[in-house]
């Protein structure tokens, strides 16, 4: 059966996360559900040049942010998990707190209430406590909180590199098969 991946883009910068998740997942064959919110679709643009369309492009399936009768809204419909990267502090408290107010918040809240697997992988610094207890929630509730920080000890040549080391462990983490983080093997020789 093929694994089922929904990817969520909000407004915190990072986008290329976003994208290295659906460009990878695509390659291990994982078939994508894309959620873009209106800020998420802003950064893309500042950050990476691309449109909505674009961007929407790179996925299997995308969905408006305002569309909340799509498959993804049902815990009937079956993924594997869930990633929202980048995640924004303003998704990060809708979601500990169950607003469901749009298509994204509701996933994610669909895929919390299924037990599937929530990463999030959040975008701020310095933390304020609203955040740590938000945080703390999603935690509590089963959700995992993923940073994206760089593994300096990788020797990175390039800010690609770093990116593509986060999208492979957080891959891993889903349960996607394939996906193959290379931090341990060079630290090995």
């Amino acid at each position: 059966m093929t694994q089922r991946l929904v990817v969520g883009i909000t407004g915190a910068t990072g986008a290329a996360y976003g994208l290295g998740l659906l460009r990878r997942a695509r390659a291990l064959g994982v078939r994508t559900h894309l959620i873009v919110s209106p800020a998420g679709v802003l950064n893309a643009h500042h950050e990476l040049g691309l449109s909505r369309e674009q961007l929407e492009a790179e996925a299997d399936e995308a969905h408006a942010p305002g569309d909340v009768g799509a498959c993804v809204a049902s815990g009937s419909f079956v993924t594997d998990a869930m990633v929202v990267a980048p995640c924004s502090m303003k998704t990060l408290a809708s979601i500990a707190h169950g607003l469901s107010d749009n298509l994204l918040t509701r996933a994610a809240d669909v895929t919390l209430k299924e037990r599937r697997r929530l990463i999030l992988m959040v975008r701020e610094t310095p933390l304020n406590l609203a955040h740590l207890r938000n945080m703390t929630a999603i935690t509590e509730m089963g959700g995992i909180i993923f940073p994206p920080l760089p593994a300096f000890y990788l020797k990175p040549d390039s800010v690609q590199a770093l990116i593509d080391e986060s999208v492979e462990r957080v891959l891993q983490l889903c349960g996607i098969g394939g996906a193959q983080p290379q931090a341990w093997q060079g630290l090995r020789k």
